[in-house]
């Protein structure tokens, strides 16, 4: 799956970070670390939402709240009840959640009771930096055995803080492809541990009532999706990004091929989950109205939690001119009706009235794709773990300093 959402991120030589991460410069788990604690029963959602909530990716920061707005004005009046935004993934301290980054976000979602406020969270650092599948596999092994519990709970508790515990979490999104340092392929086994223990992680934070998204991409991708499921008792949501772009080249393909649209519907219903889609638009197919249509006809008759389309070139509608035929069709089909209007406002002469009222037309914004955001400082280390230092330039590369598990640490001494 191609990027899509380019944050600019460091760069470091490749080799020597294979180097560092398997040589032994990280302490290794030992083949019998402790499995993660059994993670406790999601809470009951007390306010379902029996509609699809509508929303669109417009920008990562402010700008993308301002902007729902206006696109609301341009669909006639449509509510937009989803916000939906990405942590970066290059350093911990901001895959943790910044506070002057989901501050605003927080504050848009109290605003409203039936809004849904969806947060994109990279499972590790250098998440777009293309690092070959050993560094990841070695990486996706510590974060199996607890090295990184501590910093998904800082961000549970921030999230607890800003009054946003019900924040929807699409955690590691389209593992089940290439794109993404927190792909599941190198190793699907320490993948789903990893995710059991960061849901068990924030969920242990008193007042959380978190839900967590499993959203791979449409169809099979790097490695089928399935063998990356994590379990019933870890995800709430069986989400699925689905851009129009191979494997399919129509949407009837894109339905009917393996973990494709249909198999996705049906994998979550025999689990009795919602479904949601938290990315879809155009693609490689350029201005296709037919995708367009139909992708808005099965939204409408799957009736998932929620769906936001990512909305700059070239998947967009609204932000992007690229694409006018498939914009009228989105504009078309999810406008609120128009109001008649009055005869005095429409015919000269009648009632005072000055003929036909014109349709404001509202100016675009020129869409910003996310740009990197200032890291903070790295959050203190659990008694549970024991800080070992490896420089000055390993801090720099992994962002903050690495925390050992105690029982790794005796171990390693024993």
């Amino acid at each position: 799956m191609a990027d899509r959402k380019r944050r600019r991120t460091r760069t470091w030589p490749t080799a020597l970070a294979a180097g560092l991460l398997v040589s032994g410069a990280f302490v290794t788990p030992p083949a019998h670390a402790a499995e993660p604690p059994a993670p406790t029963e999601p809470p009951p959602v007390t306010t379902p939402v029996t509609a699809p909530a509508l929303g669109a990716y417009l920008h990562y920061g402010p700008p993308g709240i301002r902007r729902m707005t206006e696109l609301q004005q341009w669909l006639g009046g449509t509510e937009l009840r989803v916000g939906h935004t990405y942590l970066p993934g290059d350093l911990w301290s901001n895959i943790e959640g910044l506070p002057g980054f989901l501050r605003p976000w927080a504050e848009w979602r109290r605003a409203r009771e039936d809004r849904l406020f969806v947060l994109n969270v990279p499972m590790l650092p250098r998440n777009e930096d293309r690092l070959p599948d050993p560094v990841v596999r070695q990486m996706l092994r510590l974060g199996a055995a607890g090295a990184f519990d501590h910093h998904f709970r800082t961000l549970a508790e921030r999230l607890v803080r800003l009054e946003a515990p019900d924040t929807v979490l699409v955690l590691g999104w389209e593992m089940n492809g290439i794109t993404y340092t927190h792909r599941c392929g190198p190793d699907p086994e320490a993948w789903k541990t990893y995710w059991r223990r960061i849901v068990t992680a924030m969920r242990a934070v008193p007042g959380q009532r978190f839900r967590f998204d499993f959203a791979p991409s449409r169809g099979t991708d790097a490695v089928p999706w399935t063998e990356c499921y994590p379990g019933d008792d870890v995800v709430d949501i069986v989400g699925m990004d689905s851009y129009d772009q191979p494997p399919g080249e129509t949407f009837d393909e894109m339905v009917e091929q393996p973990y494709g649209l249909r198999h996705h519907v049906e994998f979550a219903a025999a689990r009795g989950k919602p479904i949601s889609y938290p990315e879809w638009g155009l693609f490689r197919n350029g201005d296709n109205p037919e995708y367009m249509r139909r992708m808005l006809n099965w939204i409408a008759e799957h009736k998932p939690l929620y769906h936001t389309i990512t909305d700059y070139c070239p998947h967009g509608v609204w932000q992007c001119d690229d694409n006018p035929k498939s914009s009228e069709v989105f504009r078309t089909m999810l406008s609120l009706p128009r109001p008649q209007p009055k005869p005095e406002e429409t015919e000269p002469g009648g009632g005072g009235g000055t003929g036909p009222v014109p349709e404001p037309v509202e100016p675009k914004p020129v869409p910003v794709e996310p740009g990197p955001v200032e890291p903070g400082p790295a959050a203190p280390p659990s008694a549970a773990c024991r800080v070992v230092d490896l420089g000055p330039w390993v801090r720099k590369w992994i962002g903050t300093t690495l925390c050992v598990p105690v029982e790794w640490w005796q171990h390693s001494r024993a």
